[in-house]
Parts: C-alpha cells; sequence; structure tokens
C-alpha cells in the first residue's frame, strides 16, 4: 500500500486490565463479533500458531462489508500486526489497510492498548473515529475478563432429520416465511441486497413474559457449505451481544441439524430483567431456557418439513 495514497493515524487507551488478558482477547478473532459492535463474523481459514488468514465481516453504513486480513501474532512483544484485502478472489490483491496492535503493562492490573492503522480506503476524520471505537469496543470488554466465566456462555441443540440437506437449507434461509410456521414469531422481514447477506427483523413473543421483541440480525448464507451465521444487532437488554449458527451435517442417511448459541450477558441488566437478588447463574440458565427454546422450536419444524416434503416426493 503507497504510504502516498493513504492515511495513518494512532491511538492509545489505558486498560483496567492485566496486559496478558488483553493481548488474548486480541488474538482470539474469531470471537470478535461477540465483542465489538461492528463485527458480524469472522472467519479463520488458516492459521499456524503464529500467522493466521481470517474472512472477516463487518456492519458499515448499513451495508456489510467483507474483507481478508493476515495477521501475524507476536506473543514475545504482545503485539499484532495485521493487512487488510479488499474481497476479491483468492490471489491476495494489495492492502488497502495495515498496522499493528500492541499491549504494554502498566503495572500488573493495568496496561496500555495501542493501535496503529493506515488505510486507503478511508479519510482522515473515519480512520481517527474508526481506531477510537476499536480501541474502545475492546478496553470495555477487557475490563470484564475476570468475569467472562460467568459472562460469558455458548451452548448448542440438535435434531436428526430423515431428509436431504437441501430441503433442511431451504427452510433455514427462507427465514421470511417463519412467521406462518413458527408461534413465537409474529412477523418477519427480510432484505437481501447482497447476495446471501440477510438483514432481518422478527417480531417476537417472549413465552416467559408474553411481551413483544424486536430482534434484528444479520445472516450469512453459505448454501454450499450448509451454514448460517448470524448475529443479533438488536439483543434483548440483558444480552450485550448474541451470534449463531445454523448447520446441516449430512451423514449415511439423512443430516444433524445444529442450533448454536454464544452469549455475552450484559451483568448490569441482570437486576431490572431478573429482580433485585438475581445472580449471573440465573442470568445464564434464563437466556439458555429461552434461546433453546425458540431454536428447538425451529429444529423440530425443520424436520418436519422436510420429513413431510420427502414422504410427498416418494
Amino acid at each position: 500500500m503507497s504510504s502516498r495514497s493513504a492515511h495513518f493515524v494512532e491511538h492509545t487507551v489505558s486498560v483496567a486490565a492485566p496486559a496478558s488478558a488483553v493481548f488474548g482477547l486480541l488474538t482470539d478473532a474469531p470471537r470478535w463479533p461477540l465483542f465489538l459492535p461492528s463485527y458480524m463474523h469472522v472467519e479463520r481459514m488458516e492459521f499456524d500458531g503464529a500467522q493466521e488468514d481470517l474472512w472477516v465481516w463487518e456492519l458499515a453504513a448499513g451495508r456489510i462489508r467483507s474483507t481478508r486480513v493476515r495477521r501475524v501474532l507476536r506473543p514475545e512483544d504482545r503485539s499484532v500486526d495485521y493487512e487488510e484485502f479488499a474481497a476479491g478472489g483468492t490471489s491476495w490483491p494489495g492492502a488497502v489497510a495495515s498496522g499493528t496492535w500492541s499491549v504494554v503493562p502498566e503495572d500488573a492490573a493495568r496496561s496500555s492498548l495501542t493501535l496503529r492503522c493506515e488505510s486507503a480506503t478511508q479519510t482522515p476524520g473515519e480512520l481517527d473515529t474508526d481506531v477510537l471505537l476499536r480501541l474502545d469496543g475492546l478496553r470495555r470488554i477487557a475490563e470484564q475478563w475476570d468475569a467472562f466465566d460467568e459472562i460469558l456462555l455458548s451452548f448448542q441443540d440438535t435434531t436428526r432429520i430423515d431428509g436431504p440437506p437441501e430441503l433442511v437449507y431451504d427452510f433455514l434461509y427462507r427465514v421470511q416465511d417463519w412467521a406462518d410456521l413458527l408461534p413465537h414469531i409474529d412477523a418477519a422481514e427480510v432484505c437481501e441486497e447482497q447476495p446471501g447477506v440477510q438483514i432481518a427483523v422478527l417480531e417476537t413473543c417472549a413465552a416467559h413474559t408474553g411481551l413483544s421483541v424486536t430482534a434484528q440480525t444479520v445472516r450469512l448464507c453459505f448454501p454450499a457449505a450448509g451454514r448460517i451465521v448470524y448475529k443479533e444487532t438488536l439483543p434483548p437488554d440483558l444480552v450485550a451481544a448474541h451470534t449463531g449458527e445454523w448447520s446441516i451435517e449430512p451423514g449415511v442417511s439423512g443430516v444433524n441439524l445444529i442450533s448454536t448459541h454464544q452469549v455475552l450477558l450484559r451483568p448490569q441488566a441482570v437486576a431490572d430483567v431478573l429482580g433485585p437478588d438475581a445472580r449471573l447463574v440465573d442470568a445464564r440458565h434464563y437466556v439458555r431456557e429461552w434461546f433453546g427454546r425458540d431454536g428447538r422450536a425451529a429444529l423440530s419444524l425443520a424436520k418436519w418439513r422436510a420429513e413431510s416434503q420427502l414422504s410427498r416426493l416418494r
């Protein structure tokens, strides 16, 4: 990337977390969608322990931008070098942005996090804002590092379907039809301006309260792999971030349909939502039952539709 056409910015924030915890977050790119609002999905394509290639999908100005990212992790000095490449083939065209994350201990409990970035696609103001937002997002999540065991949870449910993967995937993809099929969904609207990228707005009825909840979700569809990954961009009050995946695993006869969830809880909302005596363990159980119940309803319907359609074709 030519420095004559690129803009450069560098900022540093102080983080109330040990340097090792902050660096651990920097190296865990696949979980960044849980930690940074603009990240929708990160797919690790290759990783040898020191160098990795990533596909990254981000939400910017109402549209999803996909980039390929090459990173070099340097644990000896707690830094990460990266280059971003515009999506479009596998030949790694010229980088559109590059930079370095670095972490320096201030003392045993605090550290300095720096992001140096050079970009050929953003104005100086846009780049400055982007760097500050990324730093602030990582600072906020890093300062909760000692509560990760309580505020992070992941779980999955699976159903066996005696039917072809194409029928199962068709049900998952056609989310606009779910309002007519699933009792907890009252309305569904889907916008797909980019092929395979859906922005879905669902009006749901929460079974535990009976109240209507609006859920906005970005869905990335990979039909060849039998996968749809998603992130809620308007999660409920108790949840800081929610990502998930529908995946179809073909077998000798039929398929396994798997619903996976990753959730970051919002501790400060627990008392307001569940009552003054509620603890994080209660919030974990509450969210697991809520999201799991809705997911299992979709799994059951996918099974019924695929198997019933198959029986009609025979």
